[in-house]
This record gives C-alpha cells, sequence and structure tokens, in this order.
C-alpha cells in the first residue's frame, strides 16, 4: 500500500468536510481481540501529527449504533465479532456508514472472506499480523488520498457533464478508431437518438446516404493533412426527419487518443439560406421577365430619372426615337424624346417632367408627333407616370408611347367591319339598326313613311347541301349586288345574317312604294345566277312593315317586317307580303301555345288515344295508332292541328316525340302484364325526332326499359322525311329494321311518291292519306289514286292501309281493291288505353269481316282522326 502524508490545504474526502485538515480523522475500529485492538489503536496513535482519532468497541451492535451519529470517516472492520460474523457483518456496517471508508482486518488465512467484503465494496483488506506504527498509518493516508483523487474526478467528470449538456453545441466524443465514448444531450437531441443507439457507434452513421461518402473523403482528407475537419451536411434523425448539421472534429492530444466533435444545428440556417438564393434567383428572373417583356410588347418604352434624365429604352423606343440604349443614357429626355404638335409644329411640353411635377399620369394630346433622330416622323399617343420609391417618394418617370399612323388606319377598318357584313361587305345588323332608328326620328319630324322589307332566300340550304358552302357564299354575294342595284343610294340593303337580308326605305310617299320595290326584287333573284359552272336560281319571301302605320318604333316595324316574311313563306314563298294585323294576332296566339306547351310537358298534361286498325279480310283487330291529345287545364281538350305545326317550329317536337314513344311502350308493357292479346301500336315519328342524333339510342333504351319486344311497336315516317337525305334516312331505316320494328309510309301519295326510293327502303307498309279516301265515292281521280297504291303495294309485296274509312261506299271500294287494312269511325273511334283494354280482351272483331284474328303489324299516326 502506498501514501502520502496530508497537508491542510487538502480537500475533503467526503462532501466539502476536510480529510487531511487540522481536524484529526475519525476512525472507528471494530474489534473483539482486545490485543488485537490495542496494538492497532497504538499504531494510529503513534502517527506523526495525531491525525488519527480512534474510538474502539468490540460488538457489531455498538459499531452500528456509533456509525448512526454519522461522523465516522473511516472504520476498520474486523468480520469476526461476538455478535456477527462473515460478510452479513460488512453488509450492515456499510448499510450504516455508506459514504465511510471500510477496510476490512483479517487473518491470512481469511482470503475468501476479505475477497467478498471487497465484492461488496470495502476498500482495502489488511492482515493483523502485518499491521505497525509504520504501516497502518501509511495505509490509512493512502487509502484516504485514493479516495480523495476518485471522489474529485466523479467530481470534476461531473462538472463536465452538466457543462457540456448545458452547451447548445452537439458534443461527440470518440476513440481513435471514431466509436463514440460519450455524446451530449445536444447531440442527442440533434441526431434523434438515445444514449444507448449512440455509444459504440460511428460518427458517421448519423450522416445522410446523399452527403455521407463526401463528407467522409473530406474526414480523410483532414487527418492525412493533420488539419482540423469541418463540413457542412444532412442528418437522418432515427423518426424519418432530416436536418441539416455543421460539423467540426479535432484530435484529443496527438489523436491517437481519439477526436471531440462539435455538432450545430444549422437546418434554420439553411432555410434562411435557401429562401434568400430563391428570393435572388426570383428577383434575377423578374428582372429578366421584365426585361423579356419590355423588349417584347409593341409599345415603346423610356424612363428617366428625377432630373429629367434618360435611364432606360426598350427595343421599340430604340426603334422609334433612333437612338441606342447605350448611347441615350444620361442624356436630357428632350434631346432624345423630341415631340411636336402635328398642326402647329410647335414643341410639345415634357411630359415626364409633368408627371414628375404633378406625380400623377399625364396623357398627350392625340395629335402629337415623333421626331426621330434621322428626322423621320410619326403620329404617336403617349402616356407618362411618375415613379417611386418604397416609401412613396418620387424617383423619375415611365413614358409608354406608340406608332399610330397604322392603328388609325386600322381603327377605320375595324369601325367598317364592325359595322359590315364580312362575306357580302353590306351594312350588318347593328348598322341597320342605327340607320333605321334615325331615319324613323327623321320621319317622325317630317311626317313621312319608310318601309322595312324583310327577305329570306326560299330553299337556300339546298345550296349549300348538295354544292357546298364556298358556292352558297359566292351566291349570297351575288344576291347581295343584285339587292343593292334594286334600291336608291340612299336605301340601306343589310345582311341580317345567314341567307336573311333587310332593306330600308326611308322617306317613301305610300306603302306601295315597298311593294314595287319588292316586286323589283324579286324580278332581279329569278335571274339565274352562273357560279362555278353551276346555273342557280334564286327565290325569295318578303315581308313589308310600313312606319307609322304597322309600328310607332324602330324594334316594332323590324319586327312585323319579319313576321310578315313568314306569312309570305307560308302562302307558297317566293311573293311578298304586308304586315297585318291578324298576323300579329296570330302570333301573339303562337307565341301562347308555345308557352303552354312548355308547361304541359312539364306537368304531364299530354295523353295518348288508341285508334283500332281492321284487317278486311278476317274482320280482326290487328294493330292501333297512337295518337296524342293534350288536355289543357283552362282549355280542356286541344287536337293535335292545333299545336303539332307549333311543336315542330319551336323544337318540342322532340321531347314530346320521346314522350309518345315511351307512354306507348308503357302502355303495352301494361296490356302485356294484364294478359290481354297485344296487337302492335304505330308511333308517328316528326322529321326533327327521325334525325336527331340520339333517336335509335333513346328509342332502344325505352325499350330496354319497358321489357317491350320491338314488334309490337311501328314507327310511322312520311314520304318528305326520306326524300331529304336518302342516304342517312336508309341508315337509320335499316338500324330500325335489325331490331325488328316495323316501318311505314304515312301520308302516301302526298309527296313524292318516288317508285326508285320506295323499292330501296325497307317499308312494311303504305299509308293512304284520308285526303285521297274522303271522296271515293265522287271524285274519279282519288278513286283511281286508292286503286293505284293499293295495286302497287300488292305488287311490291307491301301491305296497304287506308285511314278515314267512315262509309260503307268507301270500304266497299277498298275491300273491291283488295286494301288490306283499314281504319277511321267506322270501325272504332280513339279511346284510352284501359277502353282499348276492355276491347282487346273481349277480341272483337269488326261487323264488316269474317271471324278470326291476325297479329300481322298496324301503323299508327300522331294526327287527328277523322
Amino acid at each position: 500500500m502506498h501514501g502520502r502524508a496530508s497537508s491542510p490545504n487538502d480537500a475533503g474526502l467526503f462532501g466539502n468536510s476536510p480529510i487531511m485538515s487540522d481536524a484529526p480523522t475519525t476512525v472507528l475500529l471494530v474489534e473483539a481481540n482486545a490485543e488485537d485492538a490495542g496494538l492497532i489503536q497504538g499504531a494510529l496513535a503513534g502517527a506523526q501529527g495525531g491525525v488519527f482519532s480512534v474510538e474502539c468497541v468490540a460488538r457489531l451492535s455498538d459499531a452500528i449504533e456509533r456509525l448512526r451519529e454519522q461522523d465516522i470517516q473511516v472504520v476498520l472492520l474486523d468480520l469476526t465479532l461476538p455478535d456477527g460474523a462473515g460478510i452479513t457483518v460488512f453488509d450492515r456496517v456499510h448499510e450504516a456508514a455508506p459514504d465511510a471508508l471500510i477496510i476490512v482486518l483479517g487473518e491470512a488465512s481469511d482470503h475468501e472472506s476479505a475477497c467478498q467484503a471487497m465484492q461488496h465494496g470495502a476498500h482495502d483488506y489488511l492482515t493483523k499480523g502485518h499491521l505497525d506504527a509504520h504501516w497502518l498509518p501509511r495505509a490509512l493516508r493512502y487509502a484516504i488520498e485514493q479516495r480523495r483523487s476518485r471522489e474529485a474526478l466523479r467530481d470534476s467528470e461531473a462538472r463536465f457533464r452538466a457543462t457540456s449538456d448545458a452547451s447548445p453545441l452537439g458534443i461527440f466524443v470518440s476513440d481513435a478508431l471514431g466509436r463514440c465514448v460519450y455524446a451530449n444531450a445536444a447531440y442527442l437531441a440533434i441526431s434523434g437518438r438515445a444514449s444507448g443507439q449512440t455509444l459504440g457507434t460511428s460518427w458517421s452513421a448519423i450522416i445522410h446516404p446523399v452527403d455521407n461518402a463526401r463528407v467522409l473523403a473530406e474526414w480523410d482528407e483532414a487527418a492525412s493533412g493533420q488539419t482540423s475537419f469541418s463540413s457542412e451536411a444532412r442528418v437522418l434523425r432515427e423518426d424519418g426527419g432530416v436536418i441539416w448539421i455543421r460539423l467540426n472534429a479535432a484530435p484529443l492530444g496527438d489523436g491517437k487518443t481519439g477526436y471531440v466533435q462539435t455538432v450545430e444545428d444549422i437546418t434554420a440556417r439553411k432555410a434562411t439560406e435557401s429562401g434568400l438564393r430563391a428570393a435572388e434567383e426570383d428577383l434575377f428572373a423578374e428582372k429578366e421577365r421584365a426585361q423579356v417583356t419590355l423588349n417584347s410588347i409593341g409599345d415603346a418604352v423610356l424612363t428617366t430619372d428625377l432630373a429629367g434624365n434618360v435611364t432606360y429604352l426598350n427595343v421599340v423606343a430604340e426603334a422609334m426615337t433612333g437612338w441606342w440604349c447605350e448611347q441615350a443614357l444620361g442624356r436630357p429626355l428632350a434631346e432624345v424624346f423630341t415631340i411636336i404638335d402635328g398642326t402647329s409644329r410647335q414643341t410639345m411640353p415634357n411630359p415626364a417632367q409633368r408627371a414628375i411635377e404633378e406625380n400623377r399620369i399625364v396623357g398627350l394630346a392625340t395629335d402629337c408627333v415623333l421626331i426621330r433622330r434621322d428626322g423621320f416622323e410619326s403620329a404617336i399617343e403617349d402616356s407618362a407616370a411618375p415613379i417611386h420609391t418604397r416609401d412613396g417618394r418620387v424617383a423619375g418617370a415611365v413614358i409608354v408611347f406608340h406608332d399610330v399612323s397604322q392603328s388609325r388606319a386600322m381603327t377605320e377598318k375595324m369601325a367598317h367591319l364592325a359595322q359590315h357584313d364580312f362575306l357580302t361587305d353590306l351594312p350588318n345588323r347593328l348598322l341597320l339598326t342605327e340607320r333605321l332608328v334615325q331615319a324613323v326620328g327623321l320621319a317622325h319630324r317630317n311626317h313621312k313613311q319608310l318601309a322595312i322589307l324583310y327577305l329570306d332566300m326560299d330553299h337556300f340550304k339546298r345550296i349549300n347541301d348538295s354544292l357546298g358552302h364556298e358556292i352558297g357564299d359566292q351566291m349570297l354575294q351575288a344576291v347581295a349586288g343584285g339587292l343593292t342595284a334594286c334600291v336608291r343610294t340612299t336605301d340601306t340593303v343589310c345582311r341580317q345574317g345567314g341567307d336573311e337580308f333587310v332593306i330600308l326605305l326611308p322617306e317613301i310617299e305610300r306603302p306601295q312604294d315597298g311593294a314595287s320595290v319588292a316586286e323589283k326584287l324579286l324580278a332581279a333573284l329569278a335571274v339565274p345566277e352562273f357560279i362555278d359552272g353551276h346555273e342557280l336560281h334564286a327565290a325569295a319571301s318578303i315581308g313589308i312593315s310600313v312606319y307609322p302605320d304597322d309600328g310607332t318604333d324602330a324594334a316594332t316595324v323590324m319586327q312585323n317586317a319579319d313576321m310578315a316574311m313568314y306569312h309570305a313563306k307560308a302562302n307558297g314563298r317566293n311573293n311578298y307580303q304586308f304586315f297585318t294585323a291578324e298576323m300579329n294576332g296570330k302570333a301573339v296566339e303562337r307565341l301562347a301555345v308555345e308557352g303552354r306547351l312548355h308547361r304541359a310537358l312539364k306537368q304531364g298534361e299530354f295523353e295518348l288515344y288508341y285508334q283500332p286498325k281492321t284487317d278486311l279480310v278476317s274482320g280482326a283487330i290487328t294493330g292501333a295508332e297512337a295518337l296524342i291529345r293534350w288536355r289543357d287545364p283552362d282549355l280542356g281538350q286541344i287536337q293535335p292541328d292545333q299545336f303539332v305545326r307549333v311543336a315542330e317550329e319551336c323544337g318540342l317536337i322532340v321531347p314530346i316525340g320521346k314522350w309518345v314513344l315511351g307512354e306507348t311502350c308503357r302502355q303495352i308493357r301494361e296490356w302485356l302484364n294484364a294478359g290481354l292479346p297485344v296487337v302492335p301500336v304505330a308511333v308517328n315519328v316528326s322529321p326533327a325526332e327521325f334525325r336527331h342524333k340520339d333517336f335509335l339510342e333513346g328509342f332502344a333504351r325505352i325499350l330496354a326499359a319497358t321489357g317491350v319486344m320491338p314488334l309490337y311497336v311501328q314507327i310511322e315516317i312520311t314520304e318528305s322525311l326520306l326524300m331529304h337525305d336518302v342516304e342517312s334516312s336508309m341508315v337509320v331505316l335499316r338500324a330500325l329494321k335489325d331490331m325488328g320494328v316495323g316501318l311505314a309510309i304515312d301520308d302516301f301519295g302526298t309527296g313524292y311518291s318516288s317508285l326508285s326510293y320506295l323499292k330501296r327502303f325497307p317499308i312494311d307498309a303504305l299509308k293512304i292519306d284520308q285526303s285521297f279516301v274522303r271522296d271515293i265515292p265522287t271524285d274519279a281521280d282519288d278513286a283511281s289514286i286508292v286503286a293505284a297504291v293499293i295495286g302497287l303495294g300488292i305488287r311490291l309485296r307491301r301491305r296497304v292501309i287506308a285511314e278515314g274509312v267512315e262509309t260503307e261506299d268507301q270500304l266497299a271500294f277498298l275491300r273491291s281493291h283488295q286494301c288490306d287494312e283499314v281504319q277511321g269511325f267506322l270501325f272504332g273511334r280513339p279511346m284510352p288505353g284501359n277502353e282499348f283494354a276492355v276491347l282487346l280482351g273481349k277480341g272483337l272483331q269488326t261487323r264488316h269481316g269474317a271471324p278470326g284474328f291476325s297479329d300481322t303489324a298496324a301503323t299508327v299516326t300522331p294526327t287527328p282522326a277523322t
């Protein structure tokens, strides 16, 4: 054992109490052997300086009681006592004085107990036979000094840890191999790892994989050059987050012991730097965009400073002033931007100076002329505005100007285009309205009359459809020229749109002057036009209204002329009609019908009636015709001839036709569910519905929704519908035929009656119009037509159906000529679906035929039954 003498300045061993000071060290000797106790006390009492104060007890209980007073610094303990022995004695003493320095006394033969005590916390073990006045004090001094050193080291480490953990910088201490031996709290917080996850790991473990190779290369370079290491890198935290750190490292001593590293979280700084870089890039991009924009716009831009010297010109300003920007910088504005009054030739005031002085936007007079550096003059328009600093002070001015020489000419051209039709160069609706309003005002003041002729080309669509729009446009140009040639220079010929023209005749003497012009126009249009090798004939329907007889304002006169034109079309086309009050009444009535039709469709005011058709051979009911009726809540039942045409004109015929198809199929399904012997029901399809793009798909959806087989439904169409667009009609008819739907031509004989197309179309039946059937007994021509149609049907294997059969004479004629089916009041009036169901349930035959039943298809039309 080795030790040193204590000095008065030595620090205390336990807490702040001194160990080697003027006060002697208190020693409790726990020894049952009186002889050994005397020797030990004597050895310590003879120590130089009297540094030991020794008390002696012989029993364990006495030692425990003494130690509770907590002023004993050293315990010399024999493990063999009267009231205890072995390691139990040590444990109880250590428990009573955990801060005391315990040295075990024993015999040389009791080495095992001594080692066990050392494992339980004993400071040292002394053999009794070797204790004397020389070695025992030295052993105690050495033990006390050793304990003091350990406590000082522990305090030093505690102070270091406290200081380290208080630092905002992360501290990472590694051994020579780079493995962690210490990491402070800041480092653990930055890395997002616990102490157990950090100790023993390499410092580079937290570096993001993207930066790892670079940082290690920088470390190797610093190590090889024996220089300090510093780097910035991203850290991949345990929670997956990424932060930026600045890493500094220095060797401990010569570097063979290890390294100490400081780690600083610089995420916020990096974000700030990134924001600054982004702001710089945005500022550069903004300046670049501004520069590109200023050089791309059509206007010239020139800026000045507060003194009125030029600071910038864009490329347009360079071209218009004749000065390069580099040449103009710093020069007075008047030298670069020379402007004069185009009329007086006097120098005009400096607009930039005015904008600066008045701190507002300043515009130049319209007659401003810019004199280029080479003397070239151009008319310009411009404005000047002050430029402000961030705090609102005026710092200069910007002038924006452009050459208006061409734009003024363009403005005039655009004004002309705005008021004239692009195709014919005639005044358009806008200019006509302006002139009409002026003409009405003049006529009112001068007590004169004026006339409006509203002209619409007859069948002009055929030219576009057959020869193309280019030929149609040339025809319209020719018509425009012909109309203009027929009127006075004071009159206005306007293209209203499409193939409609309006002619204003101001200050006429009498209404007949309008008729004279209309006749002249019709005569001019009758002359054929030769366009691109085609001889084209034009005709028109003309409506005439006169101010003030037909209206006291421009809008009314125009509206009434339009109304008169429609009556001209209704009267056979290629004629003119004067407006009458009766026309207005019909127009109002038509508008009212249209309004009620919208309501009827929405509120379900329509209903279907079913008129039976009879086979002339069997006398059985072979089909039915679905007839639409409108039960208006105010006017009662309205017949189809009172609303179908209006529905066609306003476009409601398509949704009405869709409703008829849907209601027919719903009724058929109801009859089928009731177990009735259902016969096919025919529905007349209007041209608009037939040509609608969704007709086939919509019909198929109705059949699918109601579960009605196509054989129970027939479609009836007119000859004129088929001949309008033969190829398109053929496609739709074949699609219907492929579905299994029966097809019939309604009103056969009233239209084209083209036998070649009749042969091509997949038609099942021909229906003779009631206008021919009605006069069979009295009109030989009608009888011949009916006989011919029946004969044609027999030869072409098409069933023939006669409608409107009301008398026995008509029936006898049809039977004698072998007509297949008949329909009319003689066999049954139209009836609601429930009444027709009763008829089906009884299986009635007419009194005009033989018993039996046929499932041959029959046709139906939505026209009023006779």
